[in-house]
C-alpha cells in the first residue's frame, strides 16, 4: 500500500468514554446488585488474607459495591473507607456495617477520579468493581496514586475464559458493546495488569482462583441475575421478545456448560484472578 493510501485510511473513532460511563452507571444503579454481591463475600475475605492485611492499616475499597472487601477489612480492625459511584450500593454496605457494629467511612467516588491525596492509603482494594471502568488506564493510575510507596493494591477480577467472562461475551453477542471499549475481563489477565501497573509497581503477583456460584436451579440463577444484576437486566430490557428468548437460551446453555451439579441445582465454578501489587 502506498504512503498516500496509508495516510488516507480513516482514523478509527475513539469511544465516548463519558457516555459509556453514564450507561454503566445506569446499569449498576438498576436492579439491586447487592443481592448478587452478598454471595461473593468469601472473595473479599480471601483477598484480605492474600494481602496479609494488618490491623490498623488504612484501607480504601474502590468500586466497593455493597462492601464485601470493605467488611472483610473492617473485621480485621483496619481503618476502612468504602467508595462507589452508586449511592444505593454504598447504602447497602452501610446497612451491613451497622448490623455488624463496624466503623467504616462510606463516600461516593468515581474510580477514575478518586477524591483523595496521593499516598493516602496503606492498601487499596477492589473486587469485581474497578475492572468495569471505561478508562482502564486512568482507573489503574488512580489506584496507584492513592496508595503509599511500599503499600499494596489487591484485586479480584473475572478472567476472560471463566464463567463471568463468558457471560459478558454472551451478552456482547446479543448486544454489542461500544466500539473501541476494552473488555473488563482484560483486568483478569496478568499481562494487562503488568501493562497498567508495571511502571508503578515493584512486584505484581497474580493467581487464578475459583468462586462457586450456587443456586437452586439454572432458572433460579437466571431469574436472580435478570432481576438484580444490572448489565443483564439492561441487556434483556434492550431486546425485543425474540431477542430475549434467544439470549435466555444462550445463557442457560452457558450455565449448562459450566455446571458441575447433577441434581438439578447450580454449582458453577467461575475463575477469577487474585492479584497483589506492591507499589514501588
Amino acid at each position: 500500500m502506498s504512503t498516500s493510501a496509508v495516510l488516507n485510511q480513516p482514523i478509527p473513532a475513539q469511544p465516548d468514554l463519558s457516555a459509556v460511563k453514564q450507561r454503566q452507571h445506569g446499569a449498576w444503579s438498576s436492579g439491586d446488585y447487592a443481592v448478587v454481591g452478598t454471595t461473593l463475600q468469601i472473595v473479599g475475605e480471601q483477598l484480605c488474607e492474600a494481602l496479609d492485611l494488618r490491623a490498623g492499616s488504612k484501607v480504601l475499597d474502590v468500586a466497593a459495591g455493597n462492601g464485601n472487601v470493605t467488611l472483610a477489612a473492617a473485621r480485621r480492625w483496619c481503618d476502612v473507607t468504602s467508595t462507589d459511584y452508586v449511592p444505593a450500593l454504598l447504602e447497602r454496605g452501610r446497612e451491613r456495617a451497622v448490623a455488624e457494629h463496624l466503623r467504616i467511612e462510606f463516600r461516593e467516588a468515581d474510580a477514575e477520579a478518586l477524591p483523595f491525596a496521593d499516598a493516602s492509603f496503606d492498601v487499596v482494594v477492589s473486587t469485581f468493581g474497578v475492572m468495569f471502568t471505561p478508562d482502564q488506564d486512568k482507573a489503574a493510575s488512580e489506584l496507584a496514586r492513592v496508595c503509599r510507596p511500599g503499600g499494596k493494591i489487591g484485586l479480584a477480577n473475572w478472567t476472560p475464559q471463566g464463567f463471568i467472562g463468558q457471560l459478558f461475551k454472551t451478552l456482547g453477542k446479543h448486544l454489542p458493546p461500544p466500539a473501541g471499549v476494552k473488555s473488563p475481563a482484560l483486568w483478569g489477565t496478568k499481562a494487562r495488569l503488568e501493562e497498567m501497573f508495571g511502571r508503578t509497581a515493584s512486584e505484581i503477583s497474580a493467581e487464578p482462583r475459583m468462586f462457586v456460584f450456587r443456586y437452586r436451579s439454572p432458572d433460579h440463577w437466571l431469574d436472580v441475575f435478570k432481576g438484580f444484576y444490572g448489565p443483564m437486566l439492561k441487556a434483556f430490557a434492550a431486546l425485543d421478545a425474540n431477542g430475549q428468548a434467544a439470549l435466555k437460551r444462550d445463557l442457560l446453555a452457558l450455565v449448562g456448560e459450566f455446571n458441575h451439579a447433577d441434581d438439578g441445582t447450580v454449582v458453577v465454578h467461575s475463575e477469577y484472578l487474585e492479584a497483589v501489587i506492591i507499589k514501588r
